[in-house]
């Protein structure tokens, strides 16, 4: 992929970012990191990546495209918890999308965990 800029918003080209954890070259080190690997994989269509980070308890059977979405920017609010020496975490974003030509915002609380030393997002809240 030949993007410059990641989509989860930081400086970095897509594959020195986010694009080495979509293709399994590397694990997120934090909960902000798989959120925003999970966020650019939405982003760029990557949807078999946000289905191997969702923790098995919660996940749904598929995930399914959406045709008619496009992520077009990503905003951490405040990371609550989920370094590097931690099993559980807290990472509030606001992802700005469209919809058939008109801007939208999903802001969301999301909760991590550690299992078998892998980050998976488990659940968010909107608000």
């Amino acid at each position: 992929m030949g993007r410059v800029d990641c989509p989860c918003g930081s400086l970095e080209r897509y594959d020195a970012c986010c694009g080495r954890l979509h293709r399994r070259q590397a694990e997120a080190e934090t909960a902000e990191e798989l959120m925003r690997s999970r966020y650019a994989a939405y982003a760029v269509g990557d949807l078999d990546h946000v289905f191997r980070t969702w923790h098995p308890r919660t996940r749904p059977d598929t995930i399914e495209p959406d045709p008619t979405l496009t992520w077009t920017g990503l905003t951490v609010l405040n990371v609550l918890a989920g370094g590097t020496g931690e099993d559980a975490g807290e990472v509030e974003f606001e992802a700005a999308y469209e919809r058939a030509g008109r801007p939208g915002r999903r802001r969301e609380r999301s909760r991590f965990e550690r299992r078998r030393g892998r980050w998976v997002y488990v659940d968010g809240v909107l608000s």
